[in-house]
């Protein structure tokens, strides 16, 4: 498996699988799925803002995405980054979500982000909750019946790691 920067060929594989998640899941709190022009505006935002979008390649198929987004857009949380993870509904436990995640701290790190927020949609995603806790994301709380999708409440389950130093030291001045 191969973890490139999301590209303009990926983005019709990228819709798929997100439609899939919102049409179908409960990780995102979406309820109508976005057609290719959205997913391309949202991969332009992303990029202009300097983060990154991966995808996972395997066989030539696209099995997963991974992206990072400001945390918030005050200039207080400007060292902290939520990440945004869906992978392909028959490519699940098969390793593209660690890889993605790991690529994505990776990434965070290298550029001097201290915090990253995970927000899983839905506290029953035990695949997302697992995933983030092995990459050494924490529970910092569970906001209660915030989300009301396919008929029934859902939580949403905040998780936070450290990246680099943390809040050990402040950052360098830019």
């Amino acid at each position: 498996m191969e973890i490139i920067e999301a590209e303009e060929q990926h983005l019709r594989a990228i819709t798929q699988i997100y439609a899939y998640h919102v049409t179908q899941g409960n990780a995102t709190f979406e309820t109508e799925a976005p057609d290719i022009d959205e997913m391309r505006a949202r991969l332009k935002k992303i990029r202009l803002a300097g983060l990154p979008w991966f995808v996972a390649v395997q066989d030539g198929e696209v099995r997963g995405y991974c992206y990072l987004s400001r945390y918030r857009e005050r200039r207080a949380y400007q060292y902290t980054l939520e990440d945004s993870i869906y992978v392909d509904k028959t490519f699940c436990r098969q390793g593209a979500g660690k890889a993605l995640l790991a690529r994505a701290v990776a990434w965070a790190e290298t550029q001097g982000y201290r915090q990253l927020i995970a927000n899983v949609g839905n506290s029953e995603n035990e695949g997302s909750l697992r995933l983030h806790s092995r990459a050494g994301f924490v529970i910092i709380g569970t906001l209660k019946s915030v989300g009301m999708k396919h008929g029934r409440w859902l939580d949403t389950v905040l998780m936070q790691r450290p990246l680099g130093e943390g809040d050990f030291t402040l950052p360098q001045a830019s």
